[in-house]
């Protein structure tokens, strides 16, 4: 479901947060969370998923903290979410998610980026039919979980698919994870789901998956990444999504 990377995005939002480069790009999410739907994670689901999915990537409590209160001050720039279609060289479609409190500069900037690499930005709404956007959780498989009973509670919730995964760890040991995917409009009724049965995702994301993946080969995947890697670390880029099969 084009969801190449996975790994190689793990292993970079570790190393960015070893360099603190990734709190920004977090610290920006809760900032316009909190702004959007108030200070108290129990009163705004967003914020609170924001803030999990900063957890998960082990930013420090003062951090979040600091990102919410930015919220309420009276010079705090105005961050909007924006997104721009691509297209890359061997086929490759792209939808760069950026959180930005001036577009000129952004836009200005992943331009500069695609243009130095064989790239060149899209009308805006060029690849809606080629990506479709999707409620994306990462929890924990423990023990005892049933999966198969699982599947059966969260239909009703708006469920599509539950894929069992493993996510390689430092002390080279797998942990046993589940992908669950839902409608974009069940994001909100898949989160309370998990809240009912106290289950903590580890990563709960609205996320476009390429509706037809493509293969690519070795050589062209490692230009692919190359991009991603210059687009990614431009300050406004949140994440970058791709047909790569």
């Amino acid at each position: 479901m084009g969801r190449a990377f996975e790994y190689r995005k793990a292993a970079k939002m570790k190393r960015w947060g070893t360099m603190s480069r990734v709190f920004p790009k977090l610290g920006k999410i809760i900032t316009m969370a909190a702004k959007d739907g108030g200070q108290d994670p129990e009163m705004n689901p967003k914020l609170r998923t924001a803030i999990l999915n900063a957890k998960a990537q082990n930013m420090p409590k003062d951090n979040i903290e600091a990102a919410i209160k930015r919220a309420s001050a009276k010079d705090v720039a105005d961050i909007k979410e924006i997104t721009y279609d691509v297209k890359a060289s061997h086929g490759v479609q792209m939808i760069v998610e950026c959180a930005t409190d001036n577009n000129t500069r952004t836009v200005a900037n992943v331009k500069a980026i695609l243009s130095r690499n064989g790239a060149e930005m899209l009308t805006s709404g060029s690849l809606n039919f080629m990506f479709t956007r999707k409620a994306v959780f990462v929890v924990d498989k423990i023990l005892d979980m049933d999966v198969e009973e699982l599947e059966l509670e969260l239909i009703d919730y708006g469920l599509e698919e539950i894929e069992e995964d493993v996510e390689p760890q430092d002390n080279d040991e797998d942990r046993p994870i589940l992908r669950i995917y839902g409608e974009f409009v069940s994001f909100g009724n898949l989160s309370k789901a998990f809240e009912e049965r106290s289950i903590e995702p580890r990563k709960s994301t609205l996320e476009y998956i390429a509706n037809s993946p493509m293969e690519f080969s070795d050589e062209h995947l490692e230009e692919i990444e190359a991009l991603i890697d210059k687009l990614e670390d431009d300050e406004d880029v949140q994440m970058v999504y791709t047909n790569i099969s």
